[in-house]
């Protein structure tokens, strides 16, 4: 049995098409995008109806992540003041961009399990742990951390949500993280997605980094408008993307702070964090 997973597309319609083609061309019997596939990125809305024409015409299986979830949210709760609308504005922007097809994210789950037809087979996928989507796994989770939050007799638990491939055992288990199609926070700016093979009795996968239009990518962010309707942050995340580097948390420690208490203005205050980082 053949199966491929990936996730954390955000948007990124260039390394998307390139991970299709690749996972297409190796022919697998099942395909699981694994949550993140919108926002963050400028093609929420292509990325969205390419994954559904892909679903209709070839099975692949959607869960569900943190940011379907946030951007759903967006469209059901108006921001609660001025200032939360300029924090989330490019994930309302977003929310516009795909509200024509919300009716390809109806019903997405958030945990998928599956098997190669055995009892000792069986996979469960999410985009984070059972803790929530917004719960990732990292390479400082301990052992004790991970058993409150990890299913047991799995042959293989598959996550994602960190932007980061990662590989570990807990207890004899083996836990495999995707890591991003779209925007990697490893340093390297390659996308990657994880092929599973199962075979002999045992699942064996291979983590494929790949490269793609980045050249595309980045006129994206300016052309279909991110950039300029995404408010202040989507600088941030635009240079996440570029440096293939986590910002956000550094930028909610250092800075996000003396905004929320009203000691800063927003736009300034994202200048002043993006002077640091040169």
């Amino acid at each position: 049995m053949k199966v491929a997973v990936f996730s954390d597309v955000q948007g990124n319609r260039p390394a998307m098409e390139e991970a299709v083609a690749r996972i297409l061309d190796w022919g697998p019997e099942l395909v699981v995008m694994a949550g993140d596939l919108i926002n963050r990125g400028p093609s929420s809305l292509a990325c969205l109806e390419r994954f559904d024409a892909l679903r209709r015409a070839h099975g692949w299986l959607p869960v569900n992540g943190n940011h379907e979830t946030w951007v759903q949210r967006c469209g059901r709760e108006p921001p609660r003041d001025a200032l939360e609308a300029e924090l989330r504005r490019f994930a309302d922007w977003t929310y516009r961009q795909i509200e024509p097809r919300l009716d390809a994210l109806r019903d997405w789950p958030d945990h998928l399990c599956f098997n190669a037809g055995t009892d000792d087979s069986w996979v469960h996928v999410t985009h984070g742990t059972l803790a929530g989507n917004r719960h990732g796994i990292g390479t400082r989770a301990t052992d004790e951390e991970l058993r409150s939050v990890v299913p047991t007799d799995l042959a293989l638990f598959v996550t994602a949500h960190t932007h980061r491939p990662l590989e570990r055992m807990l207890d004899g288990m083996p836990i495999l993280n995707v890591g991003s199609v779209g925007s990697p926070f490893d340093g390297d700016p390659r996308g990657s997605f994880a092929l599973l093979t199962f075979e002999h009795n045992a699942w064996r996968w291979e983590i494929v980094r790949f490269v793609y239009d980045r050249r595309q990518a980045e006129r994206d962010f300016d052309d279909l408008g991110f950039i300029e309707h995404g408010g202040p942050l989507a600088r941030i995340l635009f240079e996440e993307w570029k440096r293939a580097r986590p910002l956000m948390a550094l930028w909610r420690s250092d800075f996000e702070p003396a905004v929320l208490a009203g000691e800063r203005a927003l736009q300034p205050a994202v200048d002043a964090f993006l002077a640091r980082l040169d």
